[in-house]
């Protein structure tokens, strides 16, 4: 189950079809607990049958961020996403868990929370860049 709170026009997330298997959809509208998509069956399904889509590296490859390379003095658990042409969206997978960082003085720093599901990455994006983070 998604809140209707922290999903927005454009996010990635999921539900069981009629064969249970799980289809992935970007959402077109949200409204009175609906979520909707063209594609979907009668084009809407409550909020409380859509869920979430996790994040994993082949996602966040699919979204074009790329690895550090160490024999350039990057540090290869950190996944990078310029979005302008100063600034870039780090992120820190190690251990299963995807954590953003920015850079300082003193290295990468974690900032927020971890990053779980998908829509919370292109959520994020969203707030820093203003631009749609799609596959």
């Amino acid at each position: 189950m998604i809140d209707e709170a922290d999903i927005r026009i454009g996010n990635y997330v999921a539900y069981f079809d009629y064969n249970m298997e799980e289809s992935v959809f970007v959402v077109e509208g949200i409204l009175d607990g609906y979520i909707y998509n063209s594609g979907l069956p009668r084009s809407k399904i409550p909020c409380e049958k859509a869920n979430p889509v996790l994040l994993d590296l082949y996602q966040l490859i699919k979204f074009d961020f790329i690895r550090g390379v160490p024999e350039e003095g990057e540090d290869e658990n950190i996944y990078s996403l310029k979005y302008n042409r100063l600034n870039s969206l780090h992120i820190r997978h190690e251990n299963g868990c995807f954590q953003p960082v920015t850079e300082s003085p003193n290295g990468f720093v974690p900032y927020g929370r971890p990053l779980v599901h998908v829509h919370q990455l292109q959520n994020l994006f969203h707030a820093l860049s203003r631009d749609e983070l799609t596959l």
